[in-house]
């Protein structure tokens, strides 16, 4: 069998979305099961130039409410797509200061064969420049990734 298990990390954006639902998809052909992973980073204080710097919005169990709060609306969603196709689901929210190591680690902690994500389509110089999580996943990960478009 070509996988036992796919991860899909997703961050609420229309193409990641869309890899979850060819995630699922892909699943629902195999009979496998789909784990749906949510990486938040992890907080950090703004640095302030003195009497006009940043302000904090948050302070830090805030700001993980927040996200966790911000997570669990993106996994119902892709919940629903899985139960409507029949797809065993479960999710999980990490926090990760990069968020290709935190994808690599949860297809490991989860038992996933195969990771099907995102690409956020960065071209030319700022794809260079910046990278981007998936290369990063690409060109680390152990097991097989499917990139969609």
């Amino acid at each position: 069998m070509f996988a036992r298990k796919i991860l899909f990390p997703t961050d609420g954006s229309e193409i990641s979305a869309r890899a979850a639902k060819a995630a699922i998809e892909l699943a629902s052909s195999l009979g496998i099961g789909v784990v749906a992973l949510h990486v938040i980073p992890p907080f950090s204080l703004p640095i302030g130039d003195g009497m006009y710097g940043w302000v904090p919005a948050y302070d830090e169990q805030d700001y993980l409410k927040a996200c966790r709060e911000a997570a669990a609306e993106i996994m119902k969603e892709v919940e629903a797509v899985a139960k409507k196709a029949g797809v065993p689901f479960s999710s999980s929210t990490v926090t990760a200061s990069a968020p290709w190591t935190g994808i690599i680690e949860a297809a490991k902690d989860n038992g996933c064969d195969l990771i099907v994500m995102a690409s956020h389509g960065r071209k030319g110089l700022s794809g260079v420049l910046l990278g981007s999580e998936t290369t990063k996943v690409l060109t680390h990960s152990k097991v097989p990734v499917l990139v969609c478009r």
